[in-house]
């Protein structure tokens, strides 16, 4: 794999019993990329997201990861190195954990705290994350008791506690209303101009999730791979209409993306 490569799949199929529901796919994710999947319900894009976090493994096919192949790796190992961000993981998360302590464990890979001893490093990240991210006054505060956009912001500084080499976010405007919705984008994308920020892939359904800073697209339909590239290359009128299907309008305005159908 080229040095500059961080992730890549290379004529990978995922199969539920009879049914291929990922695949073939060829795909890869270079160094300082910023990535954007998009595609309707059961496009394949989650399937493909849990590869790629090492939380799942393909049918067939190679699966490289900062290095490592899948299969061939303890993903114990692996996994620490990868931020991952999912609506599933929250439903892990113990209810009365306290915020704090929710993004402090990551440093370990574990859920809940326990006996566990926390560095002055440790802490001080924590906390700086939960600064960046807009959630610092909530730190003692119960996870069980935050709304659905605060929960998204701690789960977010959880993904980013051990420092990781790939950040890869399942949706994290979901649920959300207009107000959460910008505030998280633009969080984000703030956090992304860093030069030290790890490569990054969201999922989403919508283009208006799209955050300033992205670097490149790849839209899903029906478990392939429909178009990838620049995203302004990949993000258009045509594109967009195909993979939904539904004649749409895409516009850019200020960075950001807006479908109109």
């Amino acid at each position: 794999m080229d040095a500059n490569i961080v992730l890549s799949l290379s004529g990978v199929m995922v199969r539920r019993e009879e049914k291929i529901i990922l695949g073939p796919v060829d795909f890869s994710v270079s160094e300082g990329e910023r990535w954007v999947i998009l595609g309707p319900n059961g496009a394949g894009k989650s399937t493909l997201l849990k590869l790629l976090a090492a939380m799942s493994f393909p049918t067939q096919g190679i699966v490289e990861i900062l290095g490592e192949i899948l299969g061939k790796v303890d993903v114990f190992e692996l996994r620490p190195r990868i931020g991952f961000c999912s609506s599933a993981l929250v439903e892990t998360i113990p209810e009365d954990e306290l915020v704090r302590d929710v993004v402090l464990t990551a440093a370990y890979a574990i859920m809940g705290r326990w006996k566990e001893e926390y560095d002055l490093w440790d802490e001080s990240r924590a906390i700086a994350l939960l600064t960046t991210f807009g959630v610092r006054n909530l730190g003692d505060r119960r996870f069980g008791t935050l709304s659905e956009g605060e929960r998204k912001r701690v789960q977010i500084c959880r993904a980013l506690m051990a420092d990781p080499e790939v950040l890869l976010l399942d949706e994290p405007a979901a649920g959300l209303d207009l107000g959460g919705r910008e505030d998280i984008l633009s969080r984000f994308a703030n956090f992304s101009r860093d030069s030290q920020a790890p490569v990054t892939i969201l999922v989403t359904h919508h283009i208006e999730e799209i955050p300033e800073g992205t670097t490149h697209a790849l839209l899903m339909k029906d478990g392939l791979i429909a178009v990838s590239g620049p995203v302004d290359e990949v993000i258009t009128s045509e594109h967009v209409s195909e993979v939904f299907g539904l004649q749409v309008s895409v516009q850019k305005e200020n960075g950001r993306f807006f479908a109109r159908a």
